[in-house]
């Protein structure tokens, strides 16, 4: 649940970015490519991040122009001069950064300490994007409860100091892609802003709603990091026998793995769903929409998961200043922010909503802001559930379901062998023993659900047996599989664990029954499995075992494939509740059993 404020007003934001406005043409004078190989990167990932201008704190001779506590300074006396305070009447100070100038002390302690102010609270934050959102909370909830009158929370990043052309060049033979692809992604910037308790006299204030922050790092890798060699990720840096022997190990290289990011962004719209269900938000109240991505790309891939969740915010409320002002990662909200309040004509109880995911070892976070004109609060607006269509709550429920389930998968230890690397064949082929009974087994249930629906299903009736058809003997592609991988046993020799059994028998018992559309509940965490659990397994696999490819042709057709899958799904689903809505609580009582047994499979593999 998000933590709601009743006393928290945002009165100033300001920002700070160094130097001139850099374009594309002039980047290589600052970080210049190295080689053949990180220009042809450099294209391609300028031409998809759509970010045209960015600013860095360092010049053409990589000498540092500004250190990060000056940028955050800087960032500070705006915000602070547009309310008419200075530093010594902020009581507490919260900062967020992937890295401050020093590893140690703490990045607000090293601020405060640049002022020469006078004593304060400060607490200090060290992540990625969503520290910045980390140090907003720290500083909301000292003003709500009341321990000081103001706070201020400041973010500043610096990554162009780790990004020089002649840092790269020492180490050439350990760059790769996801040590180039952040070169030509991120730059340098500060933000900050001012909470108080009380509004604005004149002029704009936000009151602050409320703040979602959750992690999700026991899910998923790291997918952004600096500290250790990609080749060997639980390696410190410190584990060497000296800083220069990590530095030549790459393991001061800041990377991202790109294959989990759409994870990434399917987690958030998740959480946002799940907000949406607590009725925290609704999406039609919503008049701003500030969203915090890399890649234009990306912003592509947020709104069609909106679209598909019936949770649409049109365009024209989206707001991103990242084709001007660049990616400034834990930053990037402020300046965003400072940038729109200066360009927006605000009016008396708009609501502003900031999403901002972070890709470290995900975490997503979402604030709601409401807009307050010269110290006059209105009436604050009642968050009443829409009504929506019945599928359209059927879909919000589901992926509440789905969004726990999938958790618990990618928790589970089979997943975490897979994503460390070290699962082995044995480990492999026991999964497959496992699982071909089941695939087996799955176009029988689905006919006979089939021959137990009434004809006034028939429509339904044709799609199910257009899945069956499908995916009939599919479980001769995972058999095959699992004898390139080395597997002996013969086909009908194979066993359910006591996860896969129970899921089993449930499935028959409920495909015996009369009408069971509540097998469409079951299919619908079945069939997400294949499409996003698998997929977000399979790099990770193939890399841990290093056989051959034929021994994975089952996961990648069902990780291409089962898109479709859902499409037809849906389609059921719709034909489902118009003809018999009652059906309803039945396919959701199945997805949540289902999901339960599927988990206890994931959990016995082992």
């Amino acid at each position: 649940m998000p933590a709601h404020f009743k006393r928290v007003y945002l009165n100033s934001v300001g920002s700070f970015l160094p130097g001139p406005a850099i374009n594309n043409e002039e980047m290589d004078a600052y970080v210049g490519s190295i080689n053949t190989q990180s220009s042809r990167i450099k294209r391609r990932i300028l031409a998809e991040n759509g970010i045209q201008n960015r600013h860095y704190g360092i010049n053409k001779e990589g000498q540092t122009m500004y250190s990060s506590s000056q940028m955050a300074a800087k960032a500070i006396d705006d915000t602070l001069s547009k309310i008419n305070k200075n530093i010594n009447e902020i009581p507490f100070l919260s900062s967020g950064t992937v890295g401050a100038d020093l590893a140690a002390p703490g990045f607000a302690n090293l601020i405060q300490g640049h002022y020469k102010a006078a004593p304060m609270q400060t607490m200090s934050f060290q992540g990625i994007c969503a520290s910045g959102v980390a140090a907003m909370k720290a500083a909301a909830q000292v003003v709500e409860l009341q321990e000081f009158k103001s706070s201020v929370a400041v973010a500043t990043e610096f990554p162009s100091r780790l990004f020089k052309a002649s840092r790269f060049q020492k180490i050439e033979e350990n760059v790769d892609f996801d040590s180039h692809f952040l070169r030509w992604m991120l730059s340098d910037g500060a933000g900050a802003v001012c909470f108080e308790d009380k509004p604005n006299e004149k002029g704009i204030s936000l009151k602050l709603d409320w703040i979602h922050l959750k992690s999700f790092s026991g899910d998923y890798p790291t997918c952004m990091q600096i500290g250790a060699p990609w080749s060997d990720p639980n390696k410190s840096y410190l584990d060497y026998s000296s800083l220069e022997e990590a530095e030549k190990n790459g393991s001061f290289l800041l990377r991202q793995d790109i294959r989990l990011l759409p994870n990434l962004f399917d987690v958030g719209v998740s959480e946002f769903m799940s907000l949406v269900l607590n009725n925290d938000v609704q999406p039609q109240e919503i008049d701003y929409f500030l969203c915090h991505y890399s890649s234009e790309r990306f912003s592509g891939v947020i709104k069609t998961l909106l679209d598909k969740a019936g949770l649409t915010i049109p365009p024209e409320k989206w707001f991103s200043n990242l084709k001007t002002k660049g990616n400034t990662g834990a930053a990037s909200i402020f300046i965003m922010m400072d940038e729109f309040m200066k360009t927006h004509d605000l009016k008396p109880g708009q609501k502003i909503m900031c999403f901002v995911p972070e890709s470290g070892r995900f975490t997503v976070s979402f604030l709601l802001f409401e807009v307050i004109k010269d110290g006059k609060a209105n009436e604050i607006k009642k968050t009443t559930p829409p009504v929506r269509k019945p599928v359209e709550s059927l879909l919000l429920e589901l992926g509440a379901i789905w969004h726990d389930y999938r958790s618990s998968v990618l928790r589970s230890e089979f997943a975490h062998k897979i994503f460390n690397g070290t699962i082995t064949k044995t480990d492999y082929q026991k999964w497959m023993e496992n699982w071909i009974p089941q695939v087996r087994e799955g176009s029988i249930w689905m006919r006979t659900a089939i021959s137990n629906l009434s004809t006034k299903f028939e429509g339904i009736q044709e799609l199910i047996e257009m899945h069956a058809g499908e995916e009939q003997f599919d479980f001769n592609i995972l058999y095959s599989d699992y004898k390139n991988a080395g597997g002996a046993k013969a086909l009908d020799d194979l066993k359910r664990n006591a996860g896969g059994e129970e899921l089993n028998n449930f499935m028959y018992t409920k495909a015996r029954s009369k009408d069971p559309l509540g097998l469409l509940g079951g299919i619908f965490i079945i069939e997400g499995t294949g499409n996003k659990i698998i997929p977000t397994l399979l790099p990770f696999l193939k890399k841990g075992l290093n056989m051959q490819m034929n021994v994975f042709k089952f996961l990648e057709y069902h990780g291409e494939n089962d898109v479709h899958h859902i499409e037809r799904w849906a389609n059921a689903v719709e034909m489902a509740l118009a003809i018999e809505p009652s059906s309803y609580d039945e396919i959701i009582a199945t997805a949540r059993k289902v999901a339960e047994l599927y988990k206890k499979q994931w959990e016995l593999v082992l």
